[in-house]
């Protein structure tokens, strides 16, 4: 007999809810956090290295940014009251709001920058109750825009962990970040499964190796052993500026259109029904709570990831509670911190290497967003991404194009993602408006422009 939808449904949501034997729950946590632990890693380091942190404060770093990968996954697979979604998440530091956090932290000081998270998170959990208005503002295209300009921004940042604050590399350098590429690269293409998803955290074990073996770096873990709690206000008290956090706090909202889409894709892997509107605020609270707390730890705003939904996928696992599992294993990794000052030890350009990868994979996940976007040219698609990327891309291209304008303008047209994103927003408000005006326009006259077909103006995007 055929099993109807109706039928499977309970089963499925049962199976998000089942609870794994603890012989089987262990290692399929530790796969969920092998497939998990390069981003967090190589973020880390990508933020010590362009701040310039002394291999302590690094492992520290890495201790809060575990324990709170762990703390958030928790919080989403089990569920306090209406915060977290009670699906099979785990939380990473977000690699586009790094991006963002290292920019604030280089133009107006690490305290401004931490002070950026605890304003972005407080923002996030003020517009909750305005989430359906505020999610239309952030459709593909201008989420395709934002990440492009991100991972664009994020190269750049990634080579000076390369090239040293002058630009100039040293050749040893350099190669040592090649290789290292390489490296991730080969392990992506020869492994599959799960630890395929650990590509780059074995480039980088790969590239310290060719390091110490052959003198192009030095690895020199931190001091210390046993457990320890990672510390508090690493940049001391934090600064609030408003304008200053612009780019943190414009991204903080486009993040609800993200976790829209990955609420509704986790929920559907799982065989639960999607029901954005009750759990998307319950994801988007945990999200900003933790990211509160990581504001308070020297960290950029942490997020749901949908690397759970890949593994899910592949394993046919469904259970939240080994997700809440895997958040066990980060929290007893956070706080052992020989693990965090080992891997403090690893050399800039090999981080560097890692970071190139990861932050190119980023603005193709951009382009592919676009990919879903309108961008034919009978509609105002192509025009507002273009005109958004220009936009963007002239304060990366032309750093002092802005110079001569008040310190408020620069901070927001400076910010190529912030003058790209409100580009974006912008014109797909105002051009979709006239859009509709137009054909509305036009069907009351009953009549078309010469040479244009029915259907075909401006406000088909």
């Amino acid at each position: 007999m055929t099993t109807t939808p109706v039928e499977d449904a309970p089963r499925s949501a049962e199976a998000v809810d089942a609870r794994v034997p603890a012989r089987r729950l262990v290692p399929l946590a530790a796969q969920h956090v092998l497939a998990m632990i390069a981003a967090p890693v190589s973020t880390v380091f990508l933020v010590a290295g362009t701040l310039r942190m002394p291999p302590g404060a690094t492992a520290s770093l890495l201790s809060a940014v575990l324990l709170l990968c762990g703390a958030g996954a928790l919080l989403q697979s089990l569920g306090v009251w209406r915060i977290g979604g009670r699906l099979p998440f785990v939380m990473l530091p977000g690699g586009a709001a790094t991006a963002l956090f290292l920019q604030i932290a280089q133009e107006h000081g690490a305290p401004t920058a931490a002070g950026a998270v605890l304003l972005a998170a407080a923002l996030l959990l003020a517009v909750l109750p305005l989430y359906a208005r505020v999610v239309r503002l952030f459709p593909p295209l201008v989420m395709g825009v934002t990440v492009l300009l991100i991972g664009i921004a994020m190269i750049r940042v990634a080579a000076r962990l390369v090239t040293g604050p002058d630009g100039t590399g040293e050749p040893r350098a350099v190669l040592l970040a090649a290789l290292t590429v390489a490296a991730t690269v080969a392990a992506y293409v020869l492994l599959r499964g799960v630890w395929r998803q650990t590509s780059v955290l074995l480039g980088m074990a790969a590239g310290t190796a060719v390091a110490v073996t052959t003198g192009l770096g030095a690895f020199a873990p931190a001091v210390g052993s046993g457990f320890a709690l990672p510390a508090f206000l690493p940049f001391g008290t934090p600064r609030f500026d408003l304008v200053a956090a612009l780019p943190l706090l414009v991204f903080s909202l486009t993040t609800l259109a993200e976790i829209t889409g990955q609420t509704v894709l986790n929920s559907e892997t799982v065989g639960r029904n999607p029901a954005p509107e009750r759990d998307v605020p319950r994801v988007a609270r945990a999200d900003a709570l933790v990211s509160l707390a990581g504001g308070l730890f020297g960290t950029s705003l942490m997020v749901t990831s949908a690397e759970n939904i890949g593994i899910g996928r592949l394993t046919g696992v469904r259970s939240r509670f080994v997700t809440a599992g895997a958040g066990g294993l980060l929290v007893v990794l956070g706080l052992a911190t020989p693990v965090s000052r080992i891997l403090a030890g690893i050399p800039e350009a090999v981080v560097g290497g890692s970071a190139l990868v990861v932050y190119a994979v980023i603005a193709v996940m951009g382009v592919e967003m676009l990919r879903r976007a309108d961008l034919s040219g009978t509609g105002t698609g192509s025009l507002t991404a273009a005109l958004a990327l220009t936009v963007g891309l002239l304060p990366l291209l032309s750093p002092d194009l802005y110079a001569g304008f008040p310190g408020w303008a620069r901070t927001i047209l400076g910010s190529g993602v912030v003058a790209g994103t409100l580009t974006a927003v912008l014109l797909t408000v105002l051009l979709g408006r006239l859009g509709r005006r137009t054909h509305a326009a036009v069907r009351e006259d009953g009549r078309t422009e010469p040479g244009v077909p029915p259907g075909t103006g401006s406000g088909d995007a």
